[in-house]
């Protein structure tokens, strides 16, 4: 048997999408040799982080005509992770003093924006990355190899068509809104509706009945924001504990329901605790749908009930491995680190340098995968819902970059936050007990040479 190292492939890789993981991709690409165009349609980098006052002209999102608004942010986000946590794991989000800079732990969206345009300056993405040029197709399989077809166009050009060796999916989950449909009478219903993707700004929300279904991070923060002007929130919650229900300590005007019974037609919404109430507006904090309108596979990557698959380990469809991956599609996980983990992973799988498993091998794994989710009762909604599995992943994937574990102050750090969330809803941004790991994070930042 031959102990010969393989020779490494340098690939011409396009990444679809400039936030987080397309940016941390294309460096990981480049530093493994291979040649890298990143495709964002927005007029700058950062994704998501890139906040706009802007929203769609459909407030639910059901329009396929709409123009279509990439972010979800609202103006008074902050991160729900503390900044050490958070960072790139070789590039800290240390804390800046600077003017114009956001020195808190839990800095807001904007202090992530910087803090990802410093990345790119740092390492000099940004002559990786063509902005204002949106992906328009990207085929699958053309001829040996299995090289990609991939055709963009921006404002002031015709359209590119262009030949890949592969390309690396990078393009977010917060864009295409998923609604709660299944209440008796909600089409019926006469009041406003929106999903939250399209929140902004409380001040519209003055003096009105607002319900809001979802207990997700963006719920309660956007209750919190619109109960400063608010007549009355209500909070419709699928998963909310019985002894939890009624009015919510530290407000006047706020209440947890149970989910939704069904509306009626006079405004009344009716909850399954049996409260009832004449609302203005219901707000749907009801999550995201994966949407790949770009992607041609033939039917070989589908997306079914929110899953997204067949993939292996969440980024490789096994048909089309290694020549097609996917980068940050898990959630309930925190998201920078995995990012980086799975292009040091396919980076290092597109030169040869990293072995990846057999088609076959792939697909066998997946179907295990799949049993398992179906054995636990987990609904094929939450296929890509990890939260406290995230760290046996993120370590397998850095077993198989060669590279260390995930640091357990960062695992400790995030548990003590998740923790102090439910004993601090309204103030846990700013008041915490996990003082005595912030010190092992520095300590590691300041072993890193930047």
């Amino acid at each position: 048997m031959s102990t010969a190292t393989p020779l490494l492939t340098k690939r011409h890789v396009a990444v679809i999408g400039a936030g987080a993981a397309g940016l941390v991709a294309a460096r990981e690409l480049r530093r493994e040799g291979h040649g890298v165009v990143v495709f964002e349609r927005g007029d700058q980098v950062g994704g998501t982080w890139v906040y706009t006052a802007e929203v769609e002209s459909d407030p639910l999102g059901l329009d396929p005509r709409r123009r279509l608004v990439h972010s979800s942010l609202y103006e008074s986000l902050r991160t729900n992770l503390p900044r050490e946590t958070m960072g790139f794991l070789d590039y800290p989000f240390r804390r800046k003093e600077e003017k114009g800079r956001d020195p808190r732990r839990f800095p807001s969206h904007r202090e992530v924006l910087m803090y990802l345009q410093d990345f790119v300056a740092d390492f000099e993405i940004d002559e990786l990355v063509r902005l204002q040029t949106e992906v328009v197709l990207a085929v699958a399989g053309l001829g040996e190899g299995g090289k990609w077809r991939v055709i963009s166009r921006s404002p002031d050009s015709d359209c590119v068509d262009e030949i890949y060796d592969a390309v690396v999916v990078c393009n977010g989950h917060y864009v295409q809104p998923r609604l709660a449909h299944n209440i008796p009478g909600i089409n019926a219903w006469p009041g406003k509706q929106m999903h939250s993707h399209n929140y902004r700004i409380p001040e519209p929300f003055q003096d009105q009945v607002v319900v809001l279904i979802g207990s997700a991070a963006s719920a309660v923060d956007i209750s919190r924001d619109i109960a400063t002007v608010a007549k009355a929130v209500h909070i419709a919650a699928r998963s909310a504990e019985e002894a939890k229900l009624g009015k919510v300590p530290g407000h006047d005007n706020m209440w947890l329901h149970s989910m939704i019974d069904c509306v009626h037609e006079d405004g009344t919404v009716v909850f399954q605790d049996g409260n009832a109430v004449c609302a203005d507006i219901i707000i749907h904090c009801t999550g995201y749908k994966y949407d790949f309108p770009f992607l041609e596979t033939e039917g070989v990557v589908t997306v079914d009930d929110n899953r997204v698959g067949p993939l292996y380990k969440h980024v490789f469809p096994p048909a089309l491995a290694p020549c097609l991956s996917f980068v940050g599609l898990p959630w309930k996980v925190v998201p920078f680190p995995m990012f980086e983990l799975q292009s040091k992973w396919i980076a290092g799988i597109l030169s040869n340098r990293i072995a990846l498993a057999s088609e076959k091998e792939m697909a066998e794994d997946i179907e295990a995968f799949y049993l398992s989710l179906e054995a636990s009762g987990t609904p094929k909604r939450y296929t890509h819902n990890m939260g406290s599995d995230q760290w046996d992943y993120n370590n397998w994937i850095a077993d198989q970059c060669r590279v260390p574990a995930i640091e357990e102050w960062r695992v400790q750090m995030y548990k003590a936050t998740s923790t102090n969330r439910l004993l601090r809803p309204e103030s846990y941004r700013d008041e915490w007990d996990d003082d005595d790991l912030v010190p092992q994070a520095q300590q590691d930042f300041a072993n890193l040479l930047i």
